[in-house]
């Protein structure tokens, strides 16, 4: 695949130092390739750098969020194949062909993993890894890195997703369960991470921490709701009847607590029939 098919989108927020080690090294790996940073409402001189090393600029008038520059990016990117990035130094340009090496033998996405070493911190790491195993739990394919924002797509895919990814930093999340959820396969490739330049992380741990959780939801939502309301469903009606069997025996009777756990089980369990259907809608695809 010919570097002129190919788009590479970096989101950088006051990422100077970043881009500065970045950008040539990206143009060495991939000449020709059309670059498109797109500069999330920045305070810094990102932007003059990025159109210094012959990047498209685009500027956000204030900050939108990671994946607010991800959706304008991948809007704007003229390749059949677009490879999202971050600017901050974390990612070699030249693992790059082993991503697009994934995409030529059929694959529609190509997700460059990061290993144990490759983690903010252990509290990160550990994070990750229970997304990990709660999404190949989901799509019944071993997931090694879910939340990796380096990682190659057949542009035209991608877009069909556009609608679903949220501003913020969970579009690595989204988009990788969604192309699951369309059986658009999936590949990964193990590639080593830097540290980071510039300003420290902008993740915030109180209430990322929050924000994470609520990812893990959002996982299972996004993929198969059965999945999380049926065995929510089972929890209530085992701890009703458990409960109906511990009242029978001492008190001969079936209490009020009973019936409300078992009516909330029926109750979870509709809503992910109905939620099913819903996911079912969002992701198809009119021929």
């Amino acid at each position: 695949m010919g570097a002129m098919d190919v788009t590479v989108v970096l989101p950088a927020r006051n990422e100077v130092e970043g881009l500065q080690r970045t950008l040539p090294a990206l143009r060495a790996a991939l000449p020709g390739a059309e670059v498109i940073v797109v500069d999330d409402g920045s305070t810094d001189a990102t932007a003059e750098v990025a159109a210094a090393h012959g990047a498209r600029v685009l500027a956000n008038p204030y900050a939108m969020g990671n994946g607010a520059a991800i959706k304008r990016g991948a809007r704007a990117a003229g390749g059949e194949v677009i490879v999202f990035m971050d600017a901050d130094g974390q990612h070699d340009p030249a693992c790059i062909a082993q991503l697009l090496a994934k995409l030529g033998e059929g694959f529609d996405m190509a997700v460059g993993a990061r290993g144990r070493d490759g983690q903010a911190n252990a509290g990160r790491g550990l994070a990750n890894a229970l997304y990990n195993r709660l999404a190949s739990w989901m799509t019944g394919h071993e997931v090694l890195d879910l939340t990796s924002g380096f990682r190659a797509v057949r542009a035209d895919r991608f877009r069909e997703f556009l609608h679903l990814l949220p501003n913020g930093f969970s579009y690595p999340t989204t988009s990788t369960m969604a192309f699951f959820r369309s059986a658009y396969p999936v590949a990964y490739v193990p590639v080593p991470v830097a540290r980071r330049l510039g300003t420290s992380s902008h993740i915030r741990p109180l209430k990322d921490g929050i924000r994470f959780l609520l990812i893990i939801f959002k996982i299972a939502t996004l993929y198969s709701p059965v999945k999380l309301f049926a065995p929510a469903a089972l929890a209530f009606f085992l701890t009703g009847l458990g409960y109906y069997a511990w009242t029978f025996f001492h008190d001969h009777r079936f209490t009020n607590m009973s019936m409300l756990l078992f009516s909330a089980s029926v109750i979870v369990f509709l809503i992910g029939l109905v939620s099913e259907q819903i996911t079912a809608l969002t992701y198809r695809r009119d021929a």
